[in-house]
């Protein structure tokens, strides 16, 4: 079980990290003097306006009870949504040493900000934050015997001896250790800080675990608790998000987790977050955020086939109604209507969404992301440089991504209207080597890709070598097409331009990228085709680049990706057994782009055994499009 010893007499460093350990820890928990203190009752209606401090004086000497913790938090959460960012802050600050849920609410929002920035003090910030969050959480967590941490290894009759402030205790010593896991793994890059990490995900899980079975002894034997719902919300929250992230690893690493104890059913982790989005726990909007997130933005960019529109909008809309301008309520609005389609809605939102608050600038950058994107699908180059131009300058999430995309989008324009911004293209695509980054001791794939691009710039070739049609293809990469397919005018307009790059390839001399960019080209034009209906002329492009795949020398993802496509366009015309037969040919080696989705590969052809959809994996019919080549990239703005 989780619930053993702390070490309470180690370095206090070395205390986060032994609770990685529990299971085998050999310390006994410290007798905490202030559990025999009186609970403080706090006015929690009070809280709703601007919050410089308490109006109750916060004594040291005393400790928070469950009731006015819960009450508080959710106050903050209430504010956080609304954009009073500062006043969520103050709120919970007073009692963060002292109360469970304030620190579990004041450092995630903390950490937040770090994710949001990058920046090496707020994550510094963020991780001691959440470094007091543990200990606080830990003076409410069950104490425990050296005898009773040992039969703890082999029973689990203490689950029902737990006290519901201890119950809520595990719950949010989970949150703050998968928390602080994951600061760990960006604050450096090196092997230790990866293992520390994934140690405190491996015990946060496990304590997820332990709380789902005293959900289950609860709901079993019909306890009355007055805050039943709370800690059911959390659990769900939990479970369910561990469960649906896990299962959009590769097979492989699966079935390692698996072998390890963790679990990665998406079915169930999809279940329990709706089940909790539905509740009315203070997660409930969490649940609700971390499946939209799933629907409109990894189904979409892993190319699942399973972007449901129509349940992200049902989600959405009570929590849009209470927080109508909320930053990130309005975000999600306007990212469902662009996958609907309408791509002019979605600005108009976004541009709201900026204007709503000025205090947290990090979440515009959120909104010049998806800007840029617009104005690439609509082909306005001069606005969509605008705003990579202005993620180059502010955003600190990936460098190389950005100014990548900004020489890219340049490429597009005519060479006046480059001279116009005082850019040198040249010298932004040789900028992004240098500006590549590590997380957890990887490096992201969407920068390798970048920098592999951008060789072809490199001052150690004779010439730049130019690129062709970078912005589209970069579009595919993060699969801007099947957004694309909702607006005839946009795929026509793309066709244009997409004959035009194959034309001017034809006058051309021949040279090493040659064939390369020849099949990039038709692997755009069978893609703007199948969007237009026209398969047959689609399956051409798509054979040719197929037939080409001895001749690559440098873009080999283009076969496997290309492989997809044909099988989904020969799943579109009812060609089931062709389509089977090309995606068993479809394998994404480790040479393509640095990641192999695997267990996304196998989803698709068991779906396309089965020749129609499971209910519940059935596209939505306001997102018809079925998938894309299980991309390797994460949207850096998520």
């Amino acid at each position: 079980m989780a619930l053993v010893g702390n070490g309470a007499e180690l370095e206090a460093d070395e205390d986060i990290f032994e609770d990685a350990l529990e299971t085998i820890s050999m310390f006994s928990r410290t007798n905490m003097a202030a559990s025999s203190q009186p609970f403080a009752s706090l006015d929690t209606k009070q809280s709703t306006g601007r919050h410089g401090s308490s109006n109750v004086n916060r004594s040291t000497s005393v400790k928070v009870d469950l009731k006015c913790g819960l009450e508080e938090c959710s106050v903050a959460l209430n504010l956080f949504l609304s954009n009073k960012f500062t006043d969520a802050l103050e709120l919970l600050r007073p009692w963060a040493k002292e109360s469970m849920y304030h620190a579990l609410g004041y450092s995630t929002i903390v950490v937040l900000q770090a994710v949001l920035t990058f920046e090496q003090q707020d994550i510094q910030n963020g991780i001691s934050a959440m470094k007091d969050a543990l200990q606080t959480c830990q003076k409410y967590r069950k104490k425990c015997t050296v005898v009773e941490s040992f039969s703890s290894l082999l029973s689990r009759g203490s689950l029902e001896q737990l006290t519901e402030e201890e119950m809520h205790a595990e719950i949010c010593y989970a949150e703050c250790l998968l928390q602080k896991a994951a600061l760990t793994f960006v604050q450096d890059e090196n092997m230790i800080n990866f293992i520390k990490g994934g140690l405190k995900i491996r015990t946060s899980y496990q304590i997820y675990k332990e709380c789902l079975s005293i959900l289950h002894v609860i709901q079993k034997n019909k306890v009355e608790q007055q805050f039943f719902y709370e800690f059911e919300g959390g659990v769900k929250l939990g479970i369910g998000a561990f469960n649906l992230m896990l299962s959009l690893l590769p097979a492989r690493i699966i079935r390692l987790l698996e072998f390890i104890g963790f679990s990665g059913n998406r079915e169930l982790g999809l279940l329990q977050l709706q089940e909790g989005a539905s509740g009315r726990s203070m997660r409930s909007p969490l649940c609700c955020l971390t499946i939209l997130a799933f629907h409109t933005y990894i189904s979409l960019i892993l190319g699942t086939g399973e972007v449901n529109v129509l349940e992200a909008e049902s989600l959405l809309a009570p929590f849009l109604q209470q927080f109508p301008n909320g930053s990130l309520m309005l975000f999600y609005h306007a990212r469902i209507e662009l996958l609907k389609g309408n791509v002019e809605e979605a600005q108009e939102i976004l541009r709201k969404c900026i204007s709503v608050q000025e205090e947290w600038k990090q979440f515009h950058h959120l909104c010049y992301w998806e800007l840029m994107w617009i104005y690439v699908f609509q082909q306005n180059w001069m606005e969509a440089y605008y705003y990579s131009d202005l993620l180059c300058k502010e955003s600190k999430w990936s460098k190389a991504t950005y100014v990548f995309l900004k020489a890219a989008i340049l490429s597009m324009l005519p060479e006046e209207d480059v001279v116009a911004t005082k850019e040198d293209i040249v010298i932004l695509f040789r900028q992004v080597e240098s500006l590549k980054q590590r997380i957890a001791g990887k490096s992201i794939p969407t920068e390798k890709f970048a920098v592999r691009k951008s060789r072809r710039y490199s001052s150690s070739l004779p010439a730049p070598v130019k690129l062709v049609l970078p912005a589209l293809e970069m579009m595919y990469v993060w699969n801007g097409f099947p957004i694309v397919s909702k607006r005839k005018d946009l795929s026509e307009n793309l066709l244009v331009t997409v004959e035009k790059a194959e034309a001017a390839l034809q006058n051309e001399s021949l040279s090493d990228y040659s064939v390369d960019d020849e099949c990039l080209v038709k692997l755009l034009k069978g893609c703007c085709l199948k969007n237009l209906q026209r398969p047959l002329q689609a399956e051409l492009c798509f054979n040719h680049v197929i037939q080409s795949e001895k001749l690559l020398k440098y873009d080999h993802y283009l076969v496997p990706f290309t492989l997809f496509e044909l099988a989904f366009l020969y799943k579109s015309q009812g060609e089931i057994d062709k389509a089977i037969k090309t995606l068993e040919t479809a394998s994404f080696p480790i040479s393509c782009l640095g990641l192999r989705n695997s267990s996304e590969l196998s989803r698709e052809k068991e779906l396309l055994k089965g020749g129609t959809w499971p209910e519940d994996s059935k596209p939505s019919p306001a997102y018809p499009q079925e998938g894309h080549p299980l991309q390797p990239y994460w949207p850096n703005v998520v």
